[in-house]
């Protein structure tokens, strides 16, 4: 998009409490994640911050803490559907927010497959348990919506915000 960055690592507790609509959720996230960076960085540029939530039946799956939630998340996504929420925030002097929602499908998957996907070290720190951007596209048998949002950083909403900085 040609514009200068710096990364900043942020670490902020991700805790779904089972009530927090998804919207609402990765919203929060996102806001919290450019706010921790703001305190971190002596810079004054504008932080742009995002989150990347996998819904299954409403329910927010989170980054799997080990190889067995990894493989019992992928084996709730096999032969269906699932939703992706991906939120992006600018904060200058105040947080506009951004929202992309996508569906995405996944082929019947065997036990096998989640393990030798785990094996590959891809799962961990992902949404869901899968990155749409390495092996696990091999699981995906279609998307409605933007690929970039379920990668994690979705791109047109993303240049809509900075349009203007």
């Amino acid at each position: 998009m040609g514009v200068e960055f710096e990364i900043i690592a942020v670490n902020i507790k991700e805790v779904w409490d089972g009530r927090e609509n998804a919207e609402r959720y990765v919203s929060r996230l996102a806001e919290e994640k450019a706010r921790a960076a703001r305190v971190i960085t002596d810079k004054p540029w504008p932080i742009l911050a995002s989150d990347t939530e996998v819904v299954v039946d409403g329910q927010v799956m989170g980054k799997p803490a080990d190889r067995d939630e990894a493989i019992a998340m992928l084996m709730s996504l096999s032969g269906r559907s699932h939703e992706v929420y991906s939120a992006v925030v600018l904060l200058q002097e105040t947080a506009r927010h951004a929202l992309s929602f996508n569906h995405v499908s996944f082929k019947e998957l065997s036990v096998e497959e989640c393990r030798r996907y785990c094996d590959s070290g891809e799962p961990y720190d992902k949404a869901g348990g899968y990155g749409i951007q390495g092996r696990a596209a091999a699981f995906i048998c279609g998307l409605d919506g933007s690929y970039s949002s379920v990668m994690g950083l979705p791109t047109k909403e993303t240049a809509e915000l900075i349009r203007g900085i």
